[in-house]
């Protein structure tokens, strides 16, 4: 269920007074641990490194982000792969250069 139209995008007031001091095209990066915040307007330009439990991932904001979450940017869970050493011996294989084919004499 989405927020209520009538309360307006949830922006944290710590990020928002950052973000209307820098103004527009400001090469600063934001540190935020407000996932949860919306992304406005004003924000389109500014490059916001936001928290994902351990590290601040910086994410350049651009105008297709706007009205979605700032966390949605900054994933909190890594995909490590699947597979055991059956999926190992594939990859060694495929990233293994094979020798040339020798060139046919005219």
């Amino acid at each position: 269920m989405s927020r209520s139209s009538k309360k307006g995008p949830y922006i944290d007031a710590k990020l928002l007074a950052k973000v209307q001091k820098l103004g527009p095209g400001s090469r600063t990066v934001i540190k935020t641990w407000a996932r949860s915040s919306t992304i406005t307007p004003e924000m389109v330009g500014l490059t916001i490194a936001v928290h994902n439990g351990k590290d601040h991932i910086p994410v350049r904001i651009v105008e297709e982000m706007v009205g979605h979450k700032l966390g949605e940017f900054s994933p909190t869970r890594k995909f490590v792969r699947h597979g055991g050493k059956i999926q190992k011996a594939e990859q060694s294989a495929a990233a293994t250069p094979s020798t040339p084919a020798p060139a046919a004499k005219k």
